[in-house]
């Protein structure tokens, strides 16, 4: 049973551990240096009045993903940005699904129309994500450098709230 709440500042430790077991594994976010506990607390806190954050949690309160919507300057003020991440080996399991729903009314509720998911191009399982979840292609950026160096492609999707 997967439970779905807005993170408190216990969380963001666990959330850091989390994103820092994808980061390490490479392959799949545009983040490339470890984060803190005081990096997702300084996240959340950036636009709080305009974002959303929700975190999931597994039967023993332990902490298997998280997501939030943000605006961003490169998108009109009718739209969010997303943000994605479930545990390493806990994905397929109806975690993403369940942050999604929550998340996606929270979006709503702070007035957004639409929300923006860009993702690396070689990340498979993202773009099978944010597809099933319904959000269509609107926009591909080619050789994207990344703090690390390494140059990806970034297919950004649209899901009308």
């Amino acid at each position: 049973m997967i439970t779905v709440r807005t993170p408190t500042p216990l969380d963001t430790r666990p959330m850091a551990d989390l994103l820092n077991a994808i980061i390490k594994e490479g392959g799949t976010t545009a983040l490339t240096r470890p984060v803190t506990g005081q990096d997702i607390a300084d996240w959340m806190a950036e636009d709080a009045d305009r974002s959303a954050w929700q975190v999931a949690l597994d039967e023993a309160g332990a902490v298997v993903g998280f997501q939030w919507v943000c605006p961003k300057d490169r998108l009109p003020a009718s739209a969010c940005d997303i943000a994605t991440f479930v545990k390493i080996g806990r994905t397929g399991l109806g975690i993403g699904s369940a942050l999604f729903t929550a998340t996606a009314k929270a979006a709503k509720a702070l007035g957004y129309h639409w929300i923006n998911a860009t993702i690396r191009a070689d990340n498979t399982g993202g773009l099978t994500y944010y597809q099933s979840r319904g959000f269509r292609d609107w926009r591909r950026e080619e050789g994207v450098a990344l703090d690390s160096g390494l140059v990806v492609d970034r297919i950004s999707k649209r899901y009308d709230i």
